[in-house]
């Protein structure tokens, strides 16, 4: 059992490595329409197993994960990182007030006492990486690939569990 508890908490770490720095993600909701992906402002937190967002009650995603609260995060910086979980919402005006910074007044157009303000709160369940910032594994897994070869074991693409 310790070994599992290990291997998640290198995956957790693993993860946080690859996403720390990148601003921007894109969090992909269910809507009636079908998958709806927007560029959503990364929490400056240590990703836990947790990824937080900020959003309007009267958002398209907000109503979105009141039906579906299955979601993907998509980063994209010096690696590609995708994590799947379940999202839940949060309304806690200290943990908002942690989150809050000046940009959001002209990002959301309102003040952190906003009471239409929510928390998205991602439970990350898998994470799939894509680890193009190690250039010896890139140029090992392109070389692989041009000349025909399997790529297993460059250890290029990778699926974590994390729960």
């Amino acid at each position: 059992m310790t070994s599992s508890v290990t291997d998640n908490q290198e995956a957790i770490q693993t993860v946080h490595e690859l996403i720390k720095g990148i601003e921007t993600a894109m969090l992909t909701t269910v809507s009636e329409e079908g998958l709806v992906s927007r560029p959503m402002k990364t929490q400056d937190v240590e990703f836990d197993g947790t990824l937080w967002f900020l959003t309007k009650k009267d958002s398209g995603k907000f109503h979105e994960l009141l039906q579906n609260q299955h979601v993907n995060v998509a980063y994209v910086g010096k690696s590609f990182v995708s994590i799947r979980g379940k999202a839940e919402l949060v309304e806690d005006q200290e943990k908002l007030q942690q989150f809050w910074n000046p940009m959001y007044e002209e990002l959301l157009e309102t003040t952190s006492d906003d009471p239409n303000l929510v928390l998205i709160k991602v439970n990350a369940e898998t994470a799939e990486y894509w680890d193009s910032g190690n250039k010896f594994k890139m140029v090992t897994f392109l070389f692989r690939r041009m000349l025909g070869k399997n790529t297993e074991g460059t250890d290029m693409n990778q699926i974590v569990n994390l729960t």
